[in-house]
């Protein structure tokens, strides 16, 4: 299985090309770090899968001596190991340019990727090939958009519900969000192993 996790990177030595100037590119528009870390961790998996659309890999992993368990488990597993890396020269690259980020911005970062991740990742076995790369991208640009509006509405009608957070603390808050996040995200694991599984190539 690392052997799946590592042809990953080795596909993608042109594309890794770019992956620092573009996430410098985020650095030099100020955008924001939370936002910077997501795009960042999204890049290599993201890309991955992309190719395998195009490239149809899936018949050709299929020919090869892993389960399709493993095979799952290669993307899901990856995704985290790429999302650590990306996240620690994201934050490297932000020190030596002294922009401001929080160890706040880092667990955020991470947590929404991993929600995106979770929600995405089946849709690449759900899907027709051709149309889920676009539908990833649009599904990212709206959530970028249109996600803070959404969560100050949601706050000004809930707000019993946003007092009751508000008054939790930060560590039991961070504890119970990381919980929370890693139990979708092996649901999402378990929701694309079962597809994969009945899935005919």
């Amino acid at each position: 299985m690392f052997h799946l996790i590592k042809r990953d990177v080795i596909l993608q030595k042109k594309q890794l090309l770019i992956f620092i100037p573009f996430i410098l590119f985020f650095i030099f528009m100020d955008v924001h770090p939370v936002l910077t870390f997501i795009v960042a961790s999204v890049f290599i998996p993201f890309n991955t899968y992309a190719y395998d659309e195009k490239a149809e890999t899936n018949i050709l992993l299929n020919s090869l001596p892993y389960t399709r368990n493993e095979i799952i488990a290669s993307r899901y597993l990856g995704a985290v190991f790429y999302m650590v890396i990306a996240i620690g020269l994201t934050s490297a690259a932000l020190l030596v340019f002294g922009k401001l980020f929080s160890l706040s911005d880092i667990a955020i970062g991470s947590g929404l990727f991993l929600l995106f991740a979770a929600c995405t990742f089946p849709l690449f076995y759900i899907l027709k090939p051709g149309y889920i790369t676009t539908a990833v991208i649009i599904g990212f640009i709206v959530l970028s958009a249109m996600g803070p509006p959404v969560v100050l509405y949601l706050a000004e009608q809930f707000s019993g519900l946003t007092n009751f957070i508000m008054n939790v603390s930060i560590p039991v808050l961070y504890t119970g969000s990381a919980v929370l996040i890693m139990l979708f995200y092996l649901l999402s694991w378990g929701l694309s192993t079962v597809i994969y599984q009945r899935k005919v190539f």
